[in-house]
């Protein structure tokens, strides 16, 4: 929280609890006074009026009661008397309160009973009243008793409006000394923050003269410091950022902002994705945000932060609006903007039908090798082709100025983009990277709209897959459909004067520091990650998935009952985790696939569990980058065993996560990781007994032969990390020439 704003709450707080807590004192003592001095008066008068009250109940006749008690008709805050008998009826009544008063106050039958005067605040009608009555006897006889009525509304408001009123003044007194603070300290303040920021941020207009105040004189001294030592910091980053872009050394975040700034040559990037690197919710009252669970967002925001660029993506956050502006623009990250994310709303029946239907119900399954059916809908295809048409009008407006713009279009959900984009905008170079496999022509050739995606794809000037067999499979399909010229010694598509490249390029995270971190060591996670666990284990084993079935959850675990069947010593040393965040819960295949998990993992317990042990724990909930790393760092193993992927970046994540170059990853033969990683444990995740094999040989693996496979794949994911990825795949685009497409 800001100093001034802390200031401000502090201050109106401690001013309004201490006058707060002096207006309650004075109104419970001004209140209590105000209805002491009400008794005595009642008192008094009752006592002087008890005597000629007994002589007209002993002598007189009902009317001398009745001139008796009308006397005190017209006195000022007195409701009136009231004389009753031995029994409490009614005898007079001061006229102007008879016709209020519907019965006897119970305070009048406890005076006659106790013998002496009694008195009672009540309401009646509404209106605040006190009452005293005051027994009437003769020769020792109770006759009836006199009562004597005050209104007493009065009490409470002068009091309350005496309060308020010093309250008010309080306030002023507050309001005025954080004016007088704000004028003093405030603008210096502002100004100081905007020079830091204008310094970070490398604002060529940045180093004005600082606040000459006294009171700033220590932190204008460190942040002088602090201003050369950036500027010296930057330049040496630039300058080594180039030297390493010319020796082809290892890709950082740095030397990926430089290498883009030249072969870019001033355009601009420009990434379109359905799902959004930030996300705003909200909880308890408040607006947070949060960074959506994304193999695609962990490996393109490094990118976008290292170019300035401008993400466009589908607002999915209930505060999303709120956050952004008219057209849903805003500066992201939040805590530190780097790059501008353009949001596009949609309503409820175009996600249904482009997103949950034919992109996920449709393409999905079409392109994975996992037994699911795929289902294409009219109505879906609709939706899909109009949200593409949205988004292509969005990135159109986006682009406007801009010359020669670079496009990195995301994944499946966006196969027509390219063409609509290269249509208007002939000069965008445009490049689409395809985050999941492509099938065989056969499979693919199930799909009622293949030409219609093939022909949005081949828009683009570069196409990007994860391995070179996904490129073979997706120049066949383009082969089988199309009357084109398929150029297999350069990997291209050449059809209507276009040249298409294919290209793959392996996908990877960010790689963080090298050696020993502090937070490596096992024994250093923390004791509420135990407790989830129901103890400590011998051997910790591992899953990261979202609940998908590509990611061969139920295979795994039964896998690991294979392993306790194999090998009982495991019992109760060996728990497995499966992080499984929900995905798509609106599909019923993923509604039924997450009760498989559930039961699964229920069923295997039930056979195994001894006490407080049981030998799989899902954790069916979103975890955040942050919640997910100590179980990284603390498992044994990390299995990766999906039926078919793209990539996958949980594996590559792991390896990034043991800087104490420790531990085992099984990998699944159906990754494209595996491709890149042969010192993991590759195993076929449809063979049980060999995936149970593979886990008995990682967690029995001599720690010498363990640790070397880890340091080789290490290494491996710190050269071909994702900056590296992001600076092939650019530079191959940026490579394109424009003005010769139409060459052969």
């Amino acid at each position: 929280m800001h100093l001034g704003r802390r200031l401000m709450l502090s201050l109106f707080g401690a001013v309004a609890v201490v006058s707060m807590a002096f207006a309650l004192y004075q109104v419970v003592a001004e209140t209590h006074a105000l209805k002491d001095e009400v008794q005595r008066q009642a008192l008094v008068l009752a006592e002087s009026q008890q005597a000629p009250a007994e002589q007209a109940l002993q002598h007189g006749s009902p009317a001398d009661l009745q001139a008796l008690v009308n006397q005190f008709q017209n006195h000022e805050r007195m409701a009136g008397v009231a004389i009753y008998d031995a029994n409490g009826q009614p005898l007079a009544i001061t006229s102007g309160l008879a016709s209020r008063l519907t019965g006897t106050p119970p305070v009048v039958a406890r005076a006659m009973r106790e013998g002496g005067p009694r008195g009672d605040f009540f309401h009646l009608n509404g209106e605040r009243m006190h009452v005293v009555a005051q027994p009437l006897r003769a020769d020792g006889r109770l006759l009836g008793a006199i009562a004597v009525f005050h209104n007493v509304a009065f009490i409470s408001a002068p009091v309350w409006r005496h309060a308020l009123t010093s309250g008010a003044q309080t306030l002023l007194l507050v309001g005025i000394t954080l004016l007088i603070v704000r004028w003093s300290l405030g603008k210096p303040l502002r100004h100081m923050a905007q020079w830091l920021r204008d310094l970070r941020t490398g604002d060529a207009s940045a180093g004005g003269p600082l606040p000459k105040e006294e009171i700033f004189a220590p932190l204008t001294s460190e942040v002088t410091r602090l201003a050369t030592s950036l500027h010296v910091a930057r330049a040496a980053a630039e300058e080594e950022a180039r030297l390493r872009d010319a020796a082809l050394a290892h890709w950082t975040p740095e030397r990926l902002r430089v290498a883009m700034q030249g072969k870019l040559n001033g355009s601009r990037l420009f990434a379109v994705s359905n799902r959004e690197p930030y996300e705003h919710k909200h909880q308890g009252g408040s607006i947070v945000w949060s960074v959506p669970p994304s193999g695609l967002v962990t490996a393109l925001e490094p990118v976008m932060r290292a170019s300035d660029g401008i993400w466009i993506a589908q607002g999915t956050g209930d505060a999303d609006k709120e956050t952004a502006d008219e057209l849903g623009r805003l500066r992201v990250p939040p805590d530190h903007p780097e790059y501008k994310l353009r949001r596009v709303w949609l309503s409820k029946e175009e996600e249904a039908g482009f997103y949950f239907g034919f992109a996920n119900e449709g393409i999905w399954p079409l392109c994975h090798i996992a037994h699911t059916r795929p289902i294409f809908r009219t109505q879906d295809w609709e939706h899909y082709r109009n949200v593409n048409r949205k988004f292509a009008a969005v990135l159109l407006d986006e682009m406007r100025g801009e010359r020669e713009p670079a496009v990195l279009v995301q994944d499946y959900h966006f196969a027509l983009l390219a063409r609509m984009i290269k249509e208007k905008r002939p000069d965008a170079r445009v490049a689409i990277f395809w985050h999941i496999p492509w099938p065989n022509p056969e499979a693919f050739g199930i799909c009622p709209w293949q030409r219609d995606l093939l022909d949005g794809m081949l828009g683009a000037d570069l196409i990007g897959f994860h391995i070179q067999a996904h490129c073979n499979n997706f120049l066949q399909t383009v082969d089988r459909a199309f009357e084109s010229r398929i150029d297999w010694e350069h990997f291209a598509v050449n059809r209507h004067d276009h040249i298409t490249a294919v290209r793959p390029f392996p996908i990877s995270v960010a790689f963080n520091g090298n050696g020993h971190h502090p937070g490596a060591d096992p024994a250093a996670a923390p004791e509420s990650l135990y407790r989830d666990l129901g103890g400590r284990p011998d051997f910790l084993a591992l899953g990261v998935d979202r609940i998908d079935y590509t990611k061969g959850i139920p295979e795994r675990l039964r896998g690991v009952e294979r392993l306790l069947d194999l090998y009982p010593a495991y019992r109760e040393k060996f728990t497995f985790v499966q992080i499984g965040a929900p995905s798509r819960t609106t599909i019923k295949r993923y509604q039924d696939l997450t009760t498989e998990v559930e039961e699964e993992a229920e069923r295997i317990n039930r056979r195994f569990r001894t006490g407080s042990w049981r030998p799989i724990v899902f954790l069916k909930r979103h975890h955040s980058h942050a919640e997910i790393q100590p179980y990284y760092r603390a498992a044994n193993v990390c299995l990766v065993t999906s039926l078919h992927d793209g990539m996958n970046l949980v594996a590559k994540e792991y390896i990034v996560s043991r800087h104490d170059e420790d531990g085992a990853l099984i990998l699944s033969r159906f990754t494209g990781a595996s491709h890149e990683l042969p010192d993991a444990l590759v195993v076929n995740p449809y063979d049980t007994d060999e995936l149970a094999q593979a886990i008995h040989t990682a967690l029995t693996m001599p720690p010498e032969e363990r640790q070397a496979r880890m340091r080789r794949m290490r290494a491996v994911v710190k050269e071909y990390n994702v900056y590296r990825w992001a600076g092939n795949l650019i530079g191959e685009l940026a490579g394109i020439r424009l003005d010769q497409r139409g060459a052969a």
